[in-house]
């Protein structure tokens, strides 16, 4: 004991004054019978004195380990001297009001609001009680009430709520001691029982009897008494009591009186304080409507444009923003109905889901906004509120690294071995002999000087001699001039432009080699030099690179071919376009050319031309992977449910990565707002709106002037998604995406054609049923555009574009019952403006690099034909057909066996497998590049490519959604679900890729030979770099009875500050594959070693470690900065928070392939 109390006392100056009364009250306390109510009033005056005019004594009164407060409580408790009472009650109010929300919290501990509360009931018995008292009693309530998560329940408990409530009722002209009492009922009101409660006695009313017009005096209890009434407002009871009475009306009067007396800005928190009534009413319908009809809207806009020059005003023209934006009447998106325009019929209708729900909808109530989407439930008088907030709420764990309950046993094969003998003919290098083919014994492999290491890796071509005999023949097409076309037909619709069938092309390119090359007037094209420079593009961006972005020029004289050609006699002056051409059986057709837009200085060569010679627009190969001609050839095979015949010049063209960096786009201050006040504008000046249709799926039959101001739009292409455009303003356009085929939601990803604009103008676009919360939109992504004139101008690349842009949610909405159950869904709007750089060009706009489904396919192609035999095993396959009958290609690759000798064989067939696989969802197209850059990669000529290929064997299914992606789907099948959400249990019907796939995996569980890694590509789009989402390594364990650890990634700096571009996209590919082999060599040291040199070329590709870390599963952490405007949805949004578990796991979930493979086998890549 002795030891403890010096402890105690070593904490407190020892010959502190404060020492010793603190013991005198304590003995007071033990003796309060005998000693006279003096003593007490003495000792505590003294405490008092001592508080108020040292520092030194506050602290070491509140120290820790010092009994002061204890002391002081207790004293307070048994004492019945009014002034004792006070006494107290100011030395509580100096330790509080000095020591901040610490020093309430300790006086919470110490069970003080417990005989707080106690004493204000007692007091309140009084008749009348006294002033003094409840004006300091109240005051130290205020203070420690907030710092006591259950003062509200403490309060009604005790009965003490009406007490407050009473006495500014009885003494509304006595402002010093209703202040205090109105900011103890601000705390209570924290409470929504306790709100109800107090709105039951007359709460709401009474504040409207204080609060009033501008005034100059009285301003703090203004504020406190608005505050109060916010927060009496947040309850629905209280809010339509208010609404009853007019009060919305009131309080939006008041707002204008003090907006327009206010004119130093001096009363800014007060002006604020109403707004945030107005926003605590508006919660409900009743409230919105009461807002409506007040012109509620006019006025807070009004102010809100008065407001804008100030920025200290921000708080008030932000606060008005949401509160009109909340105020907006919900709309159903302006179409027939939300399901996508296109229908394809299922050969099997699923018995639950998604896609049931929607066949069995009625079609009357697709997509009505009904009154369940105001999320305004009538509820009871008493709202209910959690009583059991005091205990403790069991945490639900689902974490598997700590609960080895969650562990699951190991699952056997889902099908028989019988049935999955049909995968052994994807598997034809596990029985080859190799008899027949070329085998040569190989020689070392030379490596690469030292000069060289750190070199750029560079991707596959054929050769540099088989490129640069490849580019003699430059594909084009060809326009003759003809004596029919008059001059003043150049600026009439397009005529349609045949391209060439396969027989004739041998022919043409025959007879174009022998014809006299003549300059093109309309467009240039890249030079010989050019194209055999770009044939040597390297996936790093060196300096030496740029010398081949040059402007080059082909030209070639009329010549007699067998092309249908577009005529002209004079340079035109409009956009021009291909047409359809008719193929056997198929017809297919370029989007619209362009031929003016030429700078300047070309102008006099253009005009130079005589009208007599054949002009040929050259398409360059200028892509080792990329070949016009055989890309036409596979879209005429691709199947699509709108049945497209047309060819976007971007996928006919070909895409490189352009010669420079292209950061993330800085936000501008207050950009939301500004588009948000716009679309404000629309509700207040409706006779401001054009409302033009320019573009519409789902009535064929609308018509767009040929003539006028205003652009013209397109997507009946491959991958292309855009439903319909609406004219708002001059040179502002909403636009509205197509849903998954058979689906009505997930709107994200876009690609469309614009044309007819005007240089110099900038053009506004708003996607406006967007579904996802965020966007990396607002954090310096920009959306990509693709310019013919450019492309034709030797630039043929996709380039960040768009000022002005942000993602923000607008006032459209669909039902509960369209949403799935949810509360009525609210969209969202992607905008951004645009500067077009020419005339009459012709632009296609995107939500990420496009890759078709045809693009792949030629890849494949040019792959297969480029490849040597000799050294490199390259099989392409058919996995299976698609449910619109396309092929899904499995891709098969590895190096030849040195020989046919059996030792060689041997090795060849025991060789690990990785598996591979890409665009389960359609709208993550960087998942494709990334993939592209991995086959270019593995079938490089690089020895690393080489060393992976003699130690792995890889299968890569790089699109296991094809129909998807070829119809524009964000990110669903034609099934109208979620492919990567059926790897549990795949319909061969419905979801044949991912049947087959697993079975693939399935099939090499049942010949015990497991792939060592399944990573599955993945794109994210509300993150950014690159993130790996693993398995778990407990369940690794369980299963496998071997060793597993965490891997930590090191971020590579120089993507910060970047939008990430298709050159850093094929990087990350090929850097995964050298990850591959630091694997290999990882886990079998003895089996497999490197030479030095090609480490030291795999550790500069790769500068990362890796460590163990701790068992446990990692969460990653949104890594967004903020942003100077931050987005608050949970404020402006009438529905309950955004429900998005199942759009969000998609994000996060790793695909779940088989059944009898351990989760070691499988790993998942998301890229941004």
């Amino acid at each position: 004991m002795n030891k403890v109390k010096t402890t105690s006392e070593k904490s407190l100056t020892n010959n502190s004054r404060i020492v010793g009364l603190l013991a005198q009250l304590e003995k007071i306390n033990s003796e309060s019978l005998l000693v006279e109510a003096d003593t007490a009033r003495y000792v505590t005056s003294k405490i008092l004195h001592l508080a108020q005019s040292q520092e030194k004594t506050r602290k070491e009164m509140t120290a820790k380990g010092s009994p002061a407060i204890e002391v002081i409580l207790s004293t307070l408790e048994n004492t019945r001297d009014l002034q004792t009472t006070l006494n107290i009650l100011n030395i509580l109010i100096e330790l509080v009001s000095v020591g901040g929300g610490r020093k309430a919290s300790v006086l919470v501990s110490k069970g003080g609001t417990q005989i707080l509360l106690q004493l204000l009931l007692s007091a309140s018995k009084d008749s009348p009680p006294n002033e003094e008292l409840m004006v300091q009693l109240h005051f130290l309530l205020a203070k420690i009430g907030p710092k006591d998560k259950k003062f509200g329940v403490k309060a009604r408990i005790s009965g003490t709520l009406n007490i407050s409530l009473n006495l500014v009722k009885q003494n509304l002209q006595n402002h010093r001691l209703i202040l205090p009492c109105l900011q103890v009922l601000r705390v209570y009101s924290a409470n929504s029982v306790n709100a109800v409660s107090l709105g039951k006695n007359g709460v709401v009313e009474l504040m409207f009897k204080i609060i009033g017009p501008f005034s100059k005096k009285n301003t703090g209890l203004m504020k406190v008494a608005l505050d109060t009434l916010a927060a009496l407002l947040k309850s629905k009871t209280n809010a339509r009591r208010a609404v009853d009475r007019g009060y919305v009306h009131v309080l939006l009067t008041i707002y204008v009186d003090w907006h327009r007396h206010d004119s130093r800005h001096r009363h800014m928190l007060i002006r604020k304080g109403i707004l945030q009534c107005i926003k605590s009413v508006t919660n409900i319908k009743l409230g919105r409507k009461a807002f409506i009809d007040a012109n509620g809207m006019k006025i807070l806009y009004n102010t809100s444009q008065d407001c804008l020059a100030v920025r200290t005003l921000d708080p008030l023209v932000n606060t008005s923003s949401l509160i009109m934006r909340k105020c907006f009447p919900k709309n159903r998106l302006p179409l027939p109905t939300i399901k996508s325009t296109f229908h394809f019929q299922l050969p099997v209708i699923p018995i639950s889901g998604p896609v049931a729900q929607m066949y069995s909808l009625p079609p009357e109530v697709d997509d009505v906004v009904d009154e369940s989407d105001d999320n305004d439930d009538i509820e009871t008088e008493s709202e209910i509120e959690n009583e059991n907030e005091d205990k403790d709420q069991l945490f639900k764990n689902d974490d598997i690294e700590t609960d080895i309950n969650k562990l699951k046993p190991r699952q056997e094969l889902g099908r028989p071995i019988e049935e999955l003998k049909m995968y052994e003919q994807f598997f034809p290098e596990l029985a080859d002999n190799f008899k027949d083919y070329d085998l040569v014994s190989k020689e070392p492999k030379p490596f690469a000087s030292d000069a060289n290491l750190g070199g750029p890796i560079v991707v596959p071509t054929a050769g540099e001699e088989q490129s640069v005999e490849a580019n003699h023949s430059v594909k084009g097409i060809t326009m003759k001039e003809s004596n029919h076309l008059q001059a003043g037909e150049c600026n009439k619709r397009p005529a349609f432009l045949d391209l060439p069938k396969k027989d004739s092309n041998k022919d043409n390119s025959l007879q174009q080699q022998s014809d006299q090359k003549k300059l093109l007037s309309s467009c240039q094209c890249l030079s010989y030099e050019i194209v055999k420079g770009l044939d040597r593009i390297t996936l790093q961006n060196t300096s030496k690179n740029e010398q081949y972005y040059k402007t080059g020029c082909v030209t070639k004289k009329e010549s007699k071919t067998s092309l249908t050609s577009l005529t002209c006699n004079k340079p035109c002056q409009h956009v021009s376009s291909c047409g359809s051409v008719l193929f056997e059986g198929r017809s297919v057709q370029l989007g619209k050319l362009c031929f003016t837009g030429v700078d300047p200085e070309e102008e006099d060569d253009s005009s130079s031309h005589s009208s007599g010679e054949q002009v040929m627009l050259e398409v360059p190969d200028i892509l080792p992977l990329h070949d016009p001609d055989l890309y036409i050839e596979i879209v005429k095979n691709t199947k699509s449910v709108p049945e497209y015949s047309e060819v976007a010049y971007p996928d006919y063209f070909g895409h490189i990565p352009p010669p420079f960096k292209e950061p993330i786009l800085e936000r501008p201050y207050g950009v939301q707002r500004t588009k948000i006040s716009q679309d404000i504008e629309r509700l207040i000046h409706q006779n401001d709106i054009i409302d033009r249709i320019m573009y519409d799926l789902d009535n064929p039959s609308y018509s767009v002037p040929e003539e006028g101001e205003f652009l013209k739009f397109n997507s009946k292409f491959e991958s292309g998604n855009l439903r319909k455009v609406i004219q708002i303003r001059k040179n502002e356009y909403d636009l509205i995406l197509n849903s998954d085929i058979n689906s009505n939601h997930y709107h994200q990803w876009f690609y469309f054609e614009v044309s007819g604009m005007r240089p110099g103008i900038g053009y506004r676009f708003n996607i406006i049923n967007c579904e996802k919360s965020n966007s990396q939109f607002n954090y310096g992504m920009q959306p990509l555009m693709y310019s013919v004139q450019e492309a034709l101008n030797s630039r043929p690349w996709w380039t960040r574009v768009g000022t002005d842009i942000c993602y923000y949610k607008n006032h459209f909405a669909r039902s509960s019952i369209a949403a799935g159950g949810q509360k009525g869904k609210s969209y969202y709007t992607i905008t951004f403006t645009v500067n077009f750089p020419h005339k009459d060009d012709v632009c296609y706009f995107a939500y990420h690099y496009p890759y078709t489904y045809s693009t792949l396919r030629m890849h494949l192609q040019k792959l297969e034909s480029m490849h040597n035999p000799q050294q490199i095993y390259f099989r392409q396959d058919m996995l299976c057909e698609t449910l619109s009958g396309n092929s899904c290609p499995l891709v098969t690759i590895t190096a030849m066996p040195e020989s046919n000798y059996y030792e060689h064989i041997c090795q060849f067939r025991n060789r690990p497998y990785i598996f591979l696989s890409a665009r389960v969802h359609p709208g993550e197209t960087n998942a494709s590049w990334v993939m592209k850059g991995t086959l270019e990669y593995l079938m490089s000529n690089n020895p690393t490519a080489q060393s992976l290929r003699e130690s792995y064997i890889f299968k890569i299914v790089p699109m296991l959604n094809p129909d998807g992606v070829i119809n524009g789907n964000h990110r669903c099948s034609l099934s109208g679900e979620d492919l990567n959400r059926q790897w549990q249990n795949p319909n061969p019907d419905l979801h044949p890729t991912i049947y087959h796939a697993k079975g693939l995996l399935q099939y090499l569980a049942a010949i015990k030979h497991l792939p060592l890694v399944y990573c599955d590509y993945h794109g994210h789009s509300r993150k950014k770099n690159v993130f790996m989402y693993g398995c778990s390594i407990k369940e690794t364990v369980w299963h496998t009875n071997v060793s597993a650890a965490s891997c930590d990634l090191i971020e590579d700096l120089g993507y910060r500050g970047l939008q990430i571009g298709t050159r850093e996209l094929e990087e990350m590919g090929a850097k995964f594959c050298v990850g591959l082999l630091r694997l290999k060599r990882l886990t079998s040291p003895l089996e497999f070693s490197l030479p030095s040199s090609l480490l030291d070329i795999e550790n500069e590709l790769i500068e990362s470690s890796c460590k163990v870390t701790s068992p446990t599963t990692y969460v990653l952490d949104e890594d967004e900065p903020r942003f100077l405007e931050e987005v608050d949805y949970s404020a402006e949004s009438n529905d309950e928070q955004d429900i998005e578990l199942a759009d969000n796991a998609g994000d996060y979930e790793p695909s779940v392939p088989e059944e009898g493979l351990s989760d070691s086998e499988m790993t998942r890549t998301h890229l941004p």
